[in-house]
This record gives C-alpha cells, sequence and structure tokens, in this order.
C-alpha cells in the first residue's frame, strides 16, 4: 500500500457513493494514504458501516438534491475541517432499453444523479479550495461517455457531459492556486452495478476490452490516489481511460 509517495496525510477526502464498489474501494484507498474520509451515500447505513471501518465519517446524501448536498458538506467541516479532496463516484446506470422504448423520466433519473449530482458538489467544495489556494477533483465518468453504449443513451450522455463539465471547471480554476481538475473513463467494472443492466448490455461492453476482463475495484482506486495527490500537480482538464485497452485517445 502506498507509503511516502503519494501521501495524502492530514488531508480531508470526501468521496460520493462510497457506501460500495468503486466508491468504497476509492474511500479505502484514500484512507490508507492518510486521508481522513467522509463517505457520502443515498444510504446512510451503508455510509457509515464503510466509514466506521476506515475511521472516517459516513453521511447521508442525495447527490441530486441541492439542500442534501449542501448539509453533507457543512456536517464534513463540522466534523472533519475543510475539504482537500473531492471525488465524484456517485452514478446510476439507468434502464437498459433502445431510445424508442425509454421514456422522459428515464432520462430525468440518471441526469439527475451522474450530471447534475456531480454539478452540485464541485459548486459546494470549489468556492472554499479557491479561497486556500488548493484542492483536487476526480471526477468518475465513463468509457461509455466516449464511445456510446446502445441501450445506455441516458448513462452515456449523462458521462459524456461529465467529462466536458470537468474539462471546463479545470480551465476555469487553472492558474488560481494549486487546485485540478479530473476525470476517469473507467470501462466495465466488476462491481453491483452490473447487476442492474440486461447480460446481453454487460457482454457487449466485456467483447469490447483487448484484454478481455473487466477492471477491478483497486485498479480505479490507484489511478483516482495519483491524480488526488500532491504530486499530480500539472496534470488538469484531463479524462484518464483505464479501460484494458478499449479506448487508446
Amino acid at each position: 500500500m502506498p507509503g511516502t509517495f503519494f501521501s495524502l496525510e492530514n488531508q480531508v477526502a470526501v468521496v460520493t457513493g462510497g457506501g460500495q464498489g468503486i466508491g468504497e474501494g476509492i474511500a479505502r484507498r484514500l484512507h490508507a494514504a492518510g486521508a481522513r474520509v467522509a463517505v457520502l451515500d443515498l444510504r446512510p447505513d451503508t455510509a457509515r458501516a464503510v466509514a466506521n471501518s476506515i475511521d472516517g465519517v459516513g453521511l447521508e446524501c442525495d447527490v441530486s438534491s441541492p439542500s442534501s448536498v449542501s448539509r453533507a458538506i457543512e456536517r464534513v467541516h463540522e466534523r472533519l475541517g475543510p475539504i482537500d479532496i473531492l471525488v465524484n463516484n456517485a452514478g446510476i446506470a439507468g434502464r437498459t432499453a433502445p431510445l424508442w422504448q425509454l421514456e422522459e423520466s428515464d432520462l430525468d433519473q440518471v441526469y439527475a444523479v451522474n450530471l447534475k449530482g456531480v454539478f452540485l458538489t464541485c459548486r459546494a467544495v470549489i468556492g472554499e479550495m479557491l479561497d486556500r489556494g488548493y484542492g483536487r477533483i476526480v471526477n468518475v465518468a465513463s468509457i461509455a461517455g466516449k464511445e456510446g453504449n446502445p441501450t445506455l443513451i441516458p448513462y452515456s450522455s449523462t458521462k459524456a457531459a461529465v467529462i466536458c463539465l470537468t474539462k471546463a471547471l479545470a480551465k476555469e480554476v487553472a492558474g488560481r492556486g494549486d487546485i485540478t481538475v479530473n476525470g476517469i473513463s473507467p470501462a466495465v467494472v466488476q462491481t453491483k452495478i452490473l447487476e442492474t443492466m440486461a447480460p446481453e448490455t454487460v457482454s457487449y461492453m466485456v467483447s469490447k476490452i483487448p484484454m478481455g476482463r473487466t477492471g477491478r475495484i483497486e485498479e480505479i482506486a490507484a489511478l483516482v490516489h495519483f491524480l488526488v495527490s500532491r504530486e499530480c500537480s500539472f496534470t488538469t482538464g484531463q479524462c484518464y481511460d483505464i479501460s484494458g485497452g478499449r479506448a487508446t485517445y
């Protein structure tokens, strides 16, 4: 596990959707590097369970709600102090179906979490990062946001928007202190979210990966760890593929 390199000692990190899967893996990795971690999740029981196991803080947070985000960030300040790191991991896949079978509500639901949620949480912390002249933000997008996955139009389109939000925000804060904003675009990763997708959709995604396997949570967490470290000081506005070779651009 991390030692002196990429140390996060005395830093406060917030991980949304941290109650399971990729978010939990990221929270554990950042804790192992020395960070004090606030685990935010729609389900408070899972948030607290992960947080208790890493001596962190577990908080209920609906990232699609401005008031819920504000309350959660305020409680992080009260219990841990100023926020150095934000990892926007919360997301949903939505219903897997072709466009002509989708309802407007299917798009609205995915948009509210995947894009609006990232907007709200970034907005909630960027002011203090600018005031302090330091911060690290990592937004979890998806390879679907670059290539578009059939039967996942709401998911793919909102993840594309997350990539552009990341790049735009990075340019807004560039040169205003040591603040970086980056994204990652994983291919399919072995998590519980796969259970919500049609099997043929999952098979399609795996078939596109030259390595012939799904990604592992610890592999995603390792990349995020670097991107939120102090050493990552001249890299901003980027979206890193972690796709087993599916995309190389």
